[in-house]
Parts: C-alpha cells; structure tokens; sequence
C-alpha cells in the first residue's frame, strides 16, 4: 500500500466519522427532519462525500442509531427477563422514555411505517413480541390493566417526541415524570375506568416494508 492510498483511505475513514457524528447530533436534537445537505453541512463535506459513504438517507439513520437500536434491545430483552413481570415493564417504560429524551429521532426511526431496513424490521418485530409477552405475564400477575395492549406502549414513546426543550436535563426530567404518570395509568386498580377502542399503531409498525439489502 503507498503512502498516497494509505493517506486516501484515512480521509475516507475520517469523512465517514465526521457524517456520522454530524448524524447522530442533528438527529438527536432536531429529530429525523433533518435533510441530508444539512448533515453534509453539519460534517463540513460536500452532498457528493456523504452520498459516496452513505447512498441512501436509510443507510445514515441505520448507521447513526446502530448504538441505541442495541441499547434498545438490551432495554426490552433485560426487563422481558425479570422474575416480575410489573418490575420489567416499568424498567421498560422508563428507560425507552428517557433514551427518547436524550435522542430525538431515535423512536422516528423505530415507529417509522414507512420502508425501512431489513435489520431494523427484525429488530422492531423481536421487540413487540418481547413485549407483548411480558405484558401478559404481568396481567397474569394481577399488576397490569387487563384492557392494555402494547400499541399503549408505542402510543407513549410517540407522545414521549412533544417532550422539547433546550436544556437536556430538564428534557430528561420530564421524561421521567411523564413515565411515571403513563406507569400509574397502567397499573391495575379497581378504579380503573374502561378505555377506548385501541389505536392499532403496532400493525403499521409491522407492515413496513423492508428495504431490500
């Protein structure tokens, strides 16, 4: 290898870095509505470097969650895996509201219903049955309201986007607040008041198309 190609593809490398962090930054603050010329202007490269290392806008958003789509999956598999099944859920709840806080565009990206990759689709539908185990595990278990369904869960994390606001920390404050009240209105209580019909969120999450690899 000459020193001119070992120099071209240390450039490569530091151009790819330099898109991603611009990606995980914008996306984390701002959401998905980010374009891709403000990434590349955010990376400080042209239009044509970051389409050279990321060819489709769903080959960034993949690349620049990759760390939280596992941070996501230990969450739900981690909570799925305690003895009590309230205990799990809570832990679920909490922690995917505040990785919502802390990250934008992270939960637009996982709820998306348009097309998305193959490896997103696997890891959303693994997550959901996960889910909707343990929530059968605590409605056995007396502690869950017997009329919830996990489209309820995507519902929060959905509304869970509103929670704005410059300062992280008090992003991350009112997430935690906002968990706590979804958890009370989860619990199972002989006040509970019978719901509406559910929001069917879960199947237009399922039917995305996955982008072929």
């Amino acid at each position: 290898m000459t020193d001119e190609t070992s120099h071209l593809r240390s450039d490569a490398r530091e151009n790819r870095d330099r898109v991603l962090q611009a990606a995980r930054e914008l996306f984390g603050a701002r959401g998905l509505d980010v374009t891709m010329r403000d990434v590349a202007r955010h990376a400080g490269v042209g239009p044509a470097t970051l389409y050279r290392r990321f060819p489709t806008r769903q080959d960034l958003v993949d690349a620049a969650f990759e760390d939280e789509l596992e941070l996501c999956r230990s969450i739900v598999l981690e909570g799925a895996a305690l003895p009590d099944p309230w205990l799990g859920l809570r832990s679920v709840v909490e922690r995917t509201v505040e990785l919502n806080a802390r990250n934008q565009g992270f939960v637009d990206a996982l709820v998306a219903a348009g097309q998305v990759s193959d490896r997103l689709a696997r890891h959303r539908a693994e997550l959901l049955h996960a889910m909707a185990g343990l929530a059968l595990r605590a409605k056995a278990a007396g502690r869950l309201r017997p009329d919830f369904v996990v489209d309820d869960l995507l519902l929060v994390l959905l509304a869970a986007r509103g929670l704005g606001g410059d300062d992280p920390a008090e992003r991350l404050g009112a997430a935690r607040r906002f968990a706590a009240l979804a958890l009370d209105s989860f619990r199972a209580s002989a006040t509970n008041e019978r719901l509406p019909e559910p929001a069917r969120v879960v199947g237009a999450v399922l039917r995305a198309a996955a982008r072929p690899t």
